[in-house]
């Protein structure tokens, strides 16, 4: 048997060996050779890549979150702390606890966007082949598609920490948060921070957000098709919306069957509940258009943002908090005063001949116990006119006078005390002093002057405090009335010249109802977090800024107005009362011209001013004859019973022992308030010219103050006035 070995030699060697061996080998593996070193190269490649990818993903931070998806709604709420006014908000989003999210909607989402979520380590290796495609070009996005290139989980990282910019950079920083945060955080975590903040269209972001601008509920409260809508619709908002049209709508139903079936297959709903709502879409209600800050409403919410920023909090903690504030505001209250004002304005335009969009109404109500605002009148429309008339300061008119009161009787006066009724000439003055009409009438007492709110007398009053003009300033600072345009300290101030805005003209009367304890008007009664803590509540208490007695006696005297006085249109509301008409006039180069009317009145339980002015400015003259005593009343009587319907009846303390307690004579009440009648037969009365532009003290007036000691008795034949002594307002 021949040896193999040495007949393998002897063929070598046959073919020949040497120099042959070597070239005949490089001919035969030279492809081998190549792919040998090519493979050694690419597997080098892997192991640096790999370690690559794994030095990056132990080194990448997780950056900052995106500012915005940081902040949550903040929700403002009337009184009752359960309907709600409107929102501040960066985002509509609210935040909501994972538990407080149905399954439904978390079965529907996983269902929808990335089936495969409860097992998969936050990407998925066929999504990302998709969109990797899709970032070249090859793969275009598809409304009703099944699926995209990214998980929840890189969903979330991409609104949360990323930009949305389609960049294989941005991808791959996606794919490496995705894996860190998915290795870190449990599904149910992830899942809850997702639906908190994913983008469902209508300006909601996060599901809760979407309940409500969808459905108007809280999202506890979806069904299965409606938490099945909202999971597709979050797929492409902008296109899905059924608000946009039919081929929305036709879109949408085909993605929610898609998650319906991935639904049922799934096993997270049985066949009947798959079959019951294959076909149709849940109903969606009608969109109410408009900015939230629209109507009525804007006027409450702008009060409340301000209040807040007073109040120490900052704007990113009223915008984006997430906080609940609940508000003074009574809705009931405040829908009955728009529907007043909106009385009223048909009244003056009629009775005038002015028109309706000309006249700003401003009024404000109080709850006498908290010094809460229970509802307020700035205008018709915020978005169409931001200028707050409840708050806008204007003359007084007459309803100042009962300041001056307080400042006689603390001087020492009593209601039973007697001044000058007639005509008279301040020092100085060319120009005097007159009644409506030119009334005389002779020695009146504090009374009688208040009830028939006769000018002269409250001039003579004026005149005799030995404490000085600035104590009638004083006494209104006291009562809760900030200092403003045209407070100086001039006898005539008495008469209305100061401005005050109806807002703090109901807060002043309401310091008397409250037997001289003052309450700041505000509009916040409690701000609560999102963990359920309050970090601010009202202080109600109240300060004695007005002594008692004082407050009962001028309670007193405004009783008698309301009853048998200038006001006596309020005497049918059927409570005790009191009140003070006011009316501002003035001549200008002759022409008459009376800017402003007033009514401010109150029951123990609430306090309540309303103004009528004109024009932009508010100082175009609404008409001549015109008076507090008759649209201003009315206007308010008209909110006034519905405001205290159901309140029971309190009376007023008694006054001090220096006035009769008798209480005054109830007035003929037949007249409605709903049904216009004739003004006063009063004639119109005469005044000097005002200034035409009030100049007020740039500091408020002094506490103790010290002016010269005024005359004891005027001089009637003095000269002129003066610009600042306008008397400005007629009796009311």
């Amino acid at each position: 048997m021949a040896n193999p070995k040495r007949a393998n030699s002897a063929t070598r060697a046959a073919t020949g060996s040497g120099p042959s061996r070597g070239k005949g080998k490089r001919k035969r593996n030279p492809w081998l050779r190549a792919l040998m070193w090519t493979m050694i190269s690419l597997l080098g490649l892997g192991l640096i890549g790999v370690g690559g990818i794994a030095y990056a993903y132990v080194t990448i931070q997780v950056p900052d979150e995106n500012a915005e998806f940081l902040t949550n709604t903040t929700s403002v709420y009337y009184a009752d702390g359960k309907q709600k006014i409107g929102s501040f908000q960066v985002q509509n989003r609210q935040s909501i606890a994972y538990d407080q999210m149905p399954q439904y909607v978390k079965d529907a989402i996983v269902a929808g966007e990335n089936k495969d979520f409860w097992t998969d380590p936050g990407i998925s290796p066929t999504g990302l082949l998709r969109a990797s495609l899709g970032l070249i070009g090859i793969a275009p996005p598809d409304a009703t598609a099944t699926g995209g290139g990214s998980t929840i989980t890189q969903q979330y990282i991409k609104v949360m920490y990323l930009t949305q910019e389609k960049t294989f950079t941005r991808k791959a920083k996606e794919i490496l948060l995705a894996a860190k945060i998915g290795n870190e955080l449990s599904k149910e975590d992830i899942l809850g921070r997702y639906l908190n903040t994913v983008y469902f269209g209508r300006g909601a972001y996060g599901i809760q957000a979407a309940a409500q601008a969808y459905f108007k509920k809280n999202a506890s409260k979806l069904d299965l098709g409606e938490s099945v809508a909202l999971a597709a619709i979050v797929n492409l908002p902008g296109r899905l919306d059924p608000a946009t049209g039919d081929n929305a709508a036709a879109d949408l139903l085909e993605r929610y069957q898609y998650i319906l079936n991935n639904m049922l297959t799934m096993g997270k709903i049985s066949q009947s509940q798959h079959d019951a709502i294959y076909y149709t879409l849940p109903k969606f209600p009608e969109i109410q258009a408009g900015s939230q800050f629209g109507g009525t409403k804007g006027y409450l919410l702008k009060m409340v943002e301000k209040e807040m920023l007073a109040k120490g909090f900052t704007d990113d903690q009223i915008t984006g908090g997430g906080l609940k504030i609940v508000t003074t505001f009574d809705a009931k209250a405040q829908d009955a005063m728009t529907a007043s004002v909106e009385k009223g304005i048909k009244w003056v335009a009629a009775g005038t001949g002015v028109k309706a969009s000309s006249l700003h109404p401003g009024m404000a109500s109080i709850d006498n116990a908290t010094g809460g605002v229970l509802a307020i009148y700035g205008g018709a429309d915020y978005v169409k006119n931001n200028r707050n008339w409840a708050t806008t300061t204007t003359r007084t008119g007459s309803t100042f006078k009962p300041y001056t009161l307080v400042a006689a009787l603390r001087d020492g006066w009593t209601l039973s005390d007697t001044v000058s009724g007639n005509t008279l000439r301040l020092p100085g003055s060319t120009k005097p002093i007159t009644n409506a009409g030119g009334a005389n009438y002779g020695r009146v007492n504090l009374l009688t002057a208040t009830t028939k709110s006769i000018n002269t007398a409250f001039v003579d009053l004026a005149t005799k405090l030995t404490s000085g003009y600035e104590s009638i300033l004083q006494a209104a600072n006291d009562a809760g009335v900030p200092t403003a345009e045209g407070w100086d300290a001039v006898p005539t101030a008495t008469l209305g010249v100061p401005e005050v805005s109806p807002l703090y003209q109901a807060a002043g009367y309401s310091t008397f109802a409250n037997e001289g304890v003052r309450r700041a008007p505000h509009v916040v009664a409690k701000v609560i977090d999102l963990q359920g803590r309050t970090l601010f509540e009202a202080d109600t208490s109240g300060t004695q800024a007005i002594e008692a007695d004082i407050a009962r006696d001028v309670t007193y005297a405004l009783e008698h107005v309301a009853q048998d006085g200038t006001g006596s249109r309020a005497a049918a509301l059927g409570y005790p009362v009191g009140g003070k008409t006011g009316t501002v006039y003035y001549t200008v180069n002759g022409k008459p011209i009376t800017p402003a009317i007033w009514f401010v009145g109150f029951t123990k339980q609430i306090t309540t001013a309303i103004n009528f002015v004109r024009g932009d400015s508010g100082t175009e003259s609404l008409g001549a004859k015109i008076y507090g005593s008759k649209w201003p009343a009315m206007t308010w009587l008209d909110y006034m019973q519905k405001a205290m319907d159901g309140k029971p009846k309190v009376d007023f303390a008694d006054p001090s022992g220096r006035v009769s307690t008798q209480k005054p004579t109830p007035a003929n009440t037949s007249t409605s308030a709903n049904t216009p009648t004739a003004p006063p037969t009063t004639p119109t009365p005469t005044v000097p010219t005002p200034p035409t532009t009030p100049t007020a003290p740039t500091t408020p007036p002094p506490t103790t103050p010290t002016p010269p000691k005024p005359p004891t008795t005027p001089t009637p034949t003095a000269g002129g006035a003066g610009g600042k002594t306008d008397p400005g307002a007629s009796g009311g």
